[in-house]
């Protein structure tokens, strides 16, 4: 930490004091599953009592409207959680994103709802990781880049959304409004146990095609039906065999069926589909659609495509590179080795790429297990990750450009 001045330094003391595993342990120990409205409520009111210790303004933001095929294959509305935004010296020459969510995978009634300690350091909870321990570092960097000498200089939005776990449906119109205007975003998904970041990602897209059929006697007059689960099949079989480098293809489940003796006249097959790279997103696009034209003609049935790509491939361009090797640089300063890969999960991050700004979505604590009843947060990394962003902000602002 030779390369460190003394204004960094001290900056980064109040990082590393900030009271973040405490804050953990109060916002994991309130379910906040996407679906839970009243538990993503209570975490919401922390987290602005939180937040409400820097300047600026903090809203909490209605979700837009979500959409579901039901296994009838009607669309119902679904509700999500308040949206907290905070809005600091939007005039400030230099601007920046920091994003993360309050949303878990563990619904209400999930087995899934304390904290515990695996070994000295190392805690498990649902949300530990992913992500109430990245919130409490991005609360934490702030504080730090508060009390420096750079804090005029540079303007920010938070963003902690509601139902990240989801695909981020309610909040991607958010995201791409606050992304404008920025020359950088950070995001605070958990890095990986051993501290290496996720480099370029996948897009992903889920897709529920419904399928009308015609239902007859199973054995009467079969020849008189149109058989959607047999479709469903087809088209799920045709999806497969599509799978290349560039797109991974998940037929997930089909809805559909009944009693033995009648030809099925509907079914939904649900599928998800991750491109590599932005070309790969389109010829999925049309593959898709032209194998869905193909059922309907074969089988005489007629398919209803619903959904699409709402997480769009992120490679990493240059002025991504950038950005990484600033990160990269701090953390050698701090006597912190910063690595990247390339990962098959998706996030926030890669909405904000779309928009044309560089961001690094790793930059929460270390964990692992996430999405399981056995994840966990590394707890020494928070005051370490905390440092690690307070001294990117920093320099961020100091330069004034990535």
């Amino acid at each position: 930490m030779s390369s460190l001045t003394s204004q960094e330094r001290a900056a980064l003391e109040i990082a590393a004091d900030a009271p973040m595993l405490a804050q953990v342990e109060d916002w994991a120990a309130v379910n906040s599953g996407t679906g839970n409205l009243a538990g993503l409520d209570r975490v919401s009111r922390k987290l602005a009592d939180a937040f409400a210790a820097l300047p600026g303004a903090i809203h909490l933001v209605e979700a837009e409207p979500v959409e579901a095929v039901l296994a009838d294959g009607s669309i119902k509305a679904i509700e999500r959680g308040k949206h907290l935004h905070l809005a600091v010296r939007p005039e400030a020459p230099v601007r920046v994103l920091l994003t993360g969510h309050m949303d878990t995978v563990f619904a209400i009634d999930h087995p899934f709802q304390s904290l515990r300690w695996l070994e000295a350091g190392v805690l498990n909870g649902p949300g530990t990781a992913d992500m109430k321990g990245g919130l409490s570092v991005i609360l934490a960097a702030l504080g730090a880049l508060e009390a420096s000498p750079w804090a005029g200089r540079i303007g920010y939005d938070v963003l902690i959304n509601s139902d990240e776990e989801t695909g981020s449906h309610a909040s991607a119109r958010l995201i791409a409004e606050l992304a404008m205007g920025k020359i950088a975003a950070l995001t605070y998904e958990p890095a990986l146990p051993d501290g290496t970041l996720a480099g370029a990602r996948p897009g992903s897209g889920n897709f529920s095609i419904t399928i009308h059929g015609k239902a007859a006697h199973a054995g009467r007059n079969p020849e008189d039906g149109r058989n959607a689960l047999l479709a469903a099949a087809d088209l799920a079989l045709r999806l497969n065999a599509a799978r290349s480098p560039g797109l991974k293809v998940n037929p997930a489940r089909i809805d559909g069926g009944g009693p033995n003796n009648i030809v099925p006249d509907h079914a939904i097959l649900r599928v998800n589909m991750r491109p590599m790279s932005p070309d790969d997103m389109i010829a999925a696009e049309s593959m898709l659609k032209d194998s869905i034209a193909a059922i309907s003609r074969e089988h005489g049935v007629h398919c209803h495509l619903h959904g699409g790509f709402n997480r769009p491939p992120k490679p990493i361009d240059e002025a991504a590179g950038k950005l990484f090797e600033l990160v990269r640089d701090c953390g050698n300063d701090l006597g912190l080795a910063v690595a990247w890969k390339a990962t098959g999960g998706v996030c926030d991050g890669n909405n904000i790429a779309a928009c044309g700004v560089p961001v690094v979505d790793t930059m929460g604590p270390r964990g692992g297990a996430i999405h399981s009843d056995e994840e966990f947060l590394i707890v020494d990394s928070l005051a370490e990750r905390a440092q690690l962003s307070a001294l990117t902000l920093m320099r961020l602002a100091e330069r004034g450009r990535v």
